[in-house]
């Protein structure tokens, strides 16, 4: 019996993810951060900017398989002139990142970090104690 099971796939999986720090990328004129609402296929979500508007953001080719963005992610999206509901994704934070722009002060004190500890929102809507 051979030795050598898997092939290319099996390699795949062992190779080893490196996580180094990055530089932080603010926004500049012209760009604007917003939160991943909802991702709606084919290389766009909705996403909302923390100036107050829902956008339709395009994820842009260089992202398109590099980076996945899930739901709740904190992105840096292009506006563009021409068109004020829609937007190109420049850049996606990680969690750490994100948290050092609210620590900043670039993000507002509502926004949401994925981590972080804080208030938990309570849907639920039953009393216990009234049963």
């Amino acid at each position: 019996m051979p030795k050598n099971k898997g092939g290319k796939k099996k390699s795949r999986s062992k190779r080893q993810q490196t996580t180094t720090k990055r530089e932080l990328l603010l926004k500049e004129e012209g760009q604007e951060y917003a939160r991943v609402e909802k991702l709606l296929g084919g290389g766009r979500l909705q996403g909302a900017c923390y100036d107050g508007k829902t956008r339709l953001c395009i994820i842009r080719g260089a992202l398109m398989k590099r980076v996945w963005i899930r739901q709740g992610d904190i992105i840096l999206v292009g506006l563009r002139d021409f068109e004020d509901g829609k937007a190109d994704v420049i850049h996606k934070y990680n969690p750490d990142e994100a948290r050092a722009l609210k620590a900043k002060g670039d993000l507002p004190d509502y926004a949401k970090v994925e981590g972080e500890k804080g208030e938990e929102d309570d849907d639920c809507v039953f009393d216990f104690e009234e049963i």
